[in-house]
């Protein structure tokens, strides 16, 4: 396959990097995307972290031979956090564009001085997100929010299941802070899934602020690395989608095609997943 040829992959734990590759294909749009949903080992956060780290660079080793992708896109906030060190040292050839807390970009864009960084629990506990603080945002007061429940509240959300408000609200409820007559004015979505969930956010939001999406941004970081093409380079071969558990339940392949993708339906080994 040649360098042209070659498809860009992005990975997510789930179903929230379709966020990240909705923003890919409008700005890659002769590109054709694979995208792998690890739903065999979700969620990420019941992993312990050397766990999941050597289970991502095994993982990705198999992906990387199989398709031979010419960018990698980790479209999960934990894993990237995790395992994204790790990975650029062991696949060296491997372009990888990950996905951080953006705490920079809203360090720079809050008047308040008030930021959240509503993530995953193990993303707000990590020394990464700590160090982005420390490095971009220590004139601010940020508080971080973890979210045990969030994540799959978003994936039952966008196959189109009921989930109650009062239970989402919950979960946002510790982003609003008032300190001095200030208030809140940006919270960061540090898990792909969230911004699925963005507009009931705002409709359950005590008082309105920037709902921080780091898909755009992560899409045109990967749009850089990559030669422009005139014309799609596989006018003929669908984006597709595949799933580490195996066959996706109907709402799940719903979805998926939804999103043009065809799911593929090659059986795999196992994914063993520790606790």
């Amino acid at each position: 396959m040649s360098l042209a040829e070659q498809p860009v992959l992005v990975f997510d734990s789930g179903i929230g990097g379709l966020t990240v590759l909705r923003e890919a294909r409008v700005l890659i749009p002769e590109r054709r995307f694979v995208y792998v949903a690890d739903d065999a080992a979700f969620p990420y956060g019941d992993w312990p972290e050397q766990a999941l780290r050597d289970h991502l660079l095994a993982l990705m080793g198999r992906l990387l031979r199989a398709h031979d992708p010419a960018l990698c896109v980790i479209a999960c906030n934990t894993a990237f956090t995790v395992a994204g060190a790790a990975l650029r040292a062991a696949y060296p050839q491997m372009p990888f564009v990950g996905t951080v807390p953006a705490i920079k970009p809203a360090a720079e864009r809050t008047r308040s001085g008030l930021v959240s960084v509503l993530a995953t629990p193990g993303t707000v506990q990590r020394d990464y997100t700590r160090g982005l603080i420390q490095s971009f945002a220590a004139r601010c007061q940020v508080r971080l929010v973890g979210s045990v429940r969030l994540a799959g509240m978003a994936e039952a959300y966008m196959r189109g299941l009921p989930v109650p408000d009062l239970d989402i609200q919950a979960e946002i409820a510790a982003c609003f802070v008032q300190h001095q007559g200030a208030r809140t004015d940006i919270v960061v979505l540090g898990c792909t899934h969230y911004p699925f969930l963005a507009n009931v956010f705002r409709r359950l939001a005590p008082w309105p602020v920037d709902w921080l999406d780091p898909a755009e941004a992560i899409a045109r970081h990967a749009r850089s690395l990559l030669p422009v093409a005139g014309q799609a380079l596989h006018p003929h071969t669908p984006d597709s989608a595949l799933f580490t558990r195996g066959t996706p339940d109907f709402l799940t392949r719903r979805l998926m095609n939804s999103f043009g993708l065809a799911v593929d339906d090659t059986p795999r080994p196992p994914v063993e997943v520790v606790a």
